[in-house]
């Protein structure tokens, strides 16, 4: 069985691969998406194409090999399955629960797992909107706007936020932006760098184009 940390590494590659549209993954961003210094992590990325679990080029990044991949997808698995279950049998907040699937994705069984999976009737999404991948390890990443790019005036779908630090999503949940819910663009202001948004619930407010940036959605419903 591979490490904890073995795991963690082929899931911030994997993770990252994803951000960069599966292009070569520096090693220091490996090493600051998992707050470890250069050194450390280039030696861990080393250690791992020893065994055949990624591609490392030195001075241009590193990339999964096929084993890699498939590791790395039955961690994310368990990771997002059990973010669900957390909040769905657990009663937990989508805000609360990603450090303690952290922590469960590694000790988790795999027959544990296919429980949890048909329980929750085997769900294609995590609470956030990121998809779960299969038990083969395939995974469908649909190609969505987000509140930046949208059209403007149209009510949309909010399907996936990708920043899930605990504060950004208390502020979502308190204005209505989580997956499954309809929001409307009303504009959008280049120079101050915000958009103006309007829950399907709520008042209106402005985020900043990073944070839109970070809402995916596709197109709703008109609910007027």
């Amino acid at each position: 069985m591979p490490s904890s940390t073995v795991e963690d590494y082929l899931k911030c590659i994997y993770l990252e691969q994803e951000r960069l549209d599966g292009l070569l993954v520096p090693t220091g961003q490996v090493a600051s998406s998992l707050h470890v210094a250069p050194g450390t992590a280039t030696a861990m990325v080393k250690t791992l194409a020893d065994s055949g679990l990624v591609i490392y080029e030195p001075y241009a990044g590193v990339k999964l090999s096929e084993a890699g991949r498939q590791l790395a997808a039955h961690v994310l698995r368990r990771h997002r399955l059990v973010e669900l279950f957390l909040v769905k049998v657990m009663n937990m907040s989508w805000s609360e629960v990603h450090g303690d699937a952290e922590l469960l994705e590694h000790a988790v069984s795999d027959q544990l797992i296919e429980k949890m999976d048909e329980m929750l009737g085997r769900p294609a999404a995590d609470p956030h909107g990121d998809p779960i991948p299969t038990a083969r390890g395939e995974m469908r990443v649909a190609d969505h706007r987000s509140l930046l790019d949208c059209p403007l005036g149209a009510p949309v779908l909010v399907v996936r936020v990708t920043d899930q630090r605990t504060e950004f999503l208390r502020l979502l949940e308190r204005h209505g932006l989580m997956p499954g819910r309809h929001v409307t663009i009303r504009s959008r202001d280049e120079l101050a760098d915000t958009v103006e948004v309007l829950p399907e619930a709520g008042e209106p407010f402005r985020l900043g184009f990073r944070a839109a940036s970070r809402i995916l959605v596709e197109p709703g419903t008109d609910r007027s």
